[in-house]
């Protein structure tokens, strides 16, 4: 099915609101769903609600929970999320890391127990929007593992995001990335609508190569991007994220339960601290338009640079509306239901 974007923003804050959340909560956590979705990234859209509900009436996520400031020691900030939405409490505790940039130059964040923080390019776009530079390290807790390192056939780590953002004066460089070969999510999706994952993403249970998405039900693993290089970036995001910032990481196993946890390291970066923000938009520029004028490889119509397939898509997603496969849809209905919403409730919104 396709779907409207404002209708959908309505329908995900609804549910929220049924969960007892604040209604700014509830809007915030569904504008950056939604955004994820118009940007390309479902699999860390409004396809998750099914799993914040579930973890909400479980107990996990703390619906109405704020980021709480536990350490503010000059450039350093360390904030606790309290299991919050990361939607709202991984912006607050980024703004809290850019209102320090601003002062002092730069900003080291560590921010702990945040439930899923959703698509970490939000926490570089809102950094770039305000002039300036960002580095995310981010680790995945709360439940078992689904990805194995390279070498090895059994799972040790989460998809452990890297993002990193640069301001420019136009559109903002955006480098989003799973350190997996894809993100969990995108293997959700691709079993959803019954589809195969690209090559030498995934491994069944005995460590063999396949395409099959239902391999990880099945006791298989996602591998890392590029071999041993996306595996020790993992690594670094698992030690920076979590053991620095969030002092829980995946080798504490009596902690794997059925929570999604993202603990995410931040440095925030004001350019007027080194050569001066002038001279650092006109070199990025330059590099921009450098990059662009190469000529298309065979089957491209030209340089991609990071955060131009995510400004495609929501151009075209706004202008023709947000695919949603049949299950999916299903699934977040069902999950409106559980949030306590009444058949005349959802009526409006799934028509």
């Amino acid at each position: 099915m396709i779907i409207d974007h404002v209708r959908l923003r309505q329908f995900a804050t609804a549910i929220f609101q049924c969960l007892g959340t604040e209604a700014e909560k509830a809007q915030e956590t569904a504008d950056h769903l939604v955004e994820a979705n118009l940007k390309g990234h479902d699999s860390h859209g409004v396809g998750m609600i099914p799993n914040y509900v579930g973890s909400a009436l479980r107990g996990g996520l703390k619906v109405n929970a704020n980021a709480e400031v536990i350490k503010d020691q000059g450039s350093v900030l360390l904030v606790d999320g309290g299991f919050g939405y990361g939607q709202v409490v991984g912006r607050q505790a980024t703004d809290l890391g850019i209102e320090k940039a601003r002062s002092l130059g730069l900003a080291c964040v560590g921010s702990r127990n945040n439930h899923h923080l959703g698509r970490i390019g939000a926490y570089a776009e809102q950094c770039v929007a305000e002039g300036m530079v960002s580095i995310h390290f981010v680790n995945v807790v709360g439940h078992p593992p689904f990805v194995s390192m390279w070498g090895g056939r059994d799972k040790r780590l989460q998809t452990n995001p890297f993002c990193c953002g640069v301001p420019t004066e136009s559109e903002p460089l955006i480098l989003d990335m799973a350190t997996s070969a894809i993100a969990l999510g995108k293997v959700r999706v691709a079993s959803m609508k019954g589809e195969p994952v690209p090559e030498g993403a995934l491994f069944d249970h005995q460590g063999r190569p396949t395409q099959d998405p239902n391999a990880i039900a099945e006791g298989g693993s996602l591998g890392p991007f590029g071999q041993h290089k996306g595996s020790g970036l993992a690594l670094m995001c698992e030690l920076l994220g979590g053991a620095l910032a969030g002092e829980w990481t995946m080798q504490d196993t009596d902690k794997q339960k059925e929570i999604t946890v993202n603990h995410m390291f931040m440095l925030i970066l004001d350019p007027n601290v080194f050569g001066g923000a002038r001279g650092f938009a006109r070199e990025v520029n330059g590099m921009q338009a450098y990059a662009r004028s190469a000529e298309p490889a065979q089957g491209f119509d030209h340089v991609l640079l990071p955060g131009d397939p995510e400004r495609a898509s929501k151009a075209a997603r706004l202008a023709d509306g947000i695919p949603i496969d049949p299950q999916s849809w299903q699934a977040i209905c069902q999950a409106g239901e559980k949030a306590g919403m009444t058949a005349a409730d959802m009526a409006g919104f799934t028509k």
